[in-house]
């Protein structure tokens, strides 16, 4: 009989502990593009993030071909609100942004109705559930990078996803096949960042 996942065997536990540590931010990836199942897969394990209340405040857009250009005209749009520029090579630069990788998803907190709800709390589940997203991510074999940045609170690029006034957007994330080495990365030491009260 299979053990549980929660008194599973060490070698499972090892697995999980082992993708967490390894997981990069891959900002270089090829254009080669990602099939759609996979996709798929990675935004389903997004959804089983916790949520108090599973109240699962999320939603994704989720950009491909010229499907980005939504995303870059954003990027353009914060741009001329911001500097005033109209400057048509200027938007074009910050449309490019936009096409860096083959996918793109626009992942929303998308606060539920229920009184019990806290925003801070669905806003928190959001990010969670891009957490697993990037996780997935890749265990897929594929690189990913959660992009945010001053433009992505800005009401121009609201407007261009159409959130409600109660939405936002927690991340871009950018996925793709890796066309870098992962970057080497270092943690604090845990004591550094634990209180044990006995």
């Amino acid at each position: 009989m299979t053990e549980s996942i929660v008194n599973g065997p060490i070698e499972y536990c090892e697995h999980i502990i082992e993708a967490i540590q390894s997981r990069r931010s891959i900002g270089r990836v090829k254009q080669d593009s990602v099939p759609k199942a996979i996709i798929e897969k990675l935004i389903e394990a997004s959804t089983w993030a916790p949520s108090h209340h599973n109240t699962q405040p999320w939603r994704y857009v989720v950009m491909t071909g010229e499907g980005r250009a939504k995303l870059g005209k954003g990027y353009a749009e914060v741009f001329t609100a911001v500097t005033g520029e109209k400057d048509e090579e200027k938007r074009e630069k910050e449309m490019k942004k936009a096409f860096r990788s083959p996918v793109v998803i626009a992942a929303i907190c998308s606060p539920s109705d229920d009184k019990r709800a806290v925003i801070e709390e669905e806003l928190a589940a959001a990010q969670a559930a891009v957490q697993n997203l990037l996780l997935a991510a890749h265990a897929y074999g594929l690189g990913a990078i959660w992009r945010s940045g001053a433009p992505m609170y800005h009401e121009a690029m609201h407007k261009q996803f159409e959130l409600r006034e109660d939405e936002s957007i927690v991340g871009f994330i950018y996925i793709g096949y890796a066309d870098m080495i992962p970057p080497v990365a270092s943690r604090r030491n845990v004591a550094e960042v634990t209180q044990w009260l006995d």
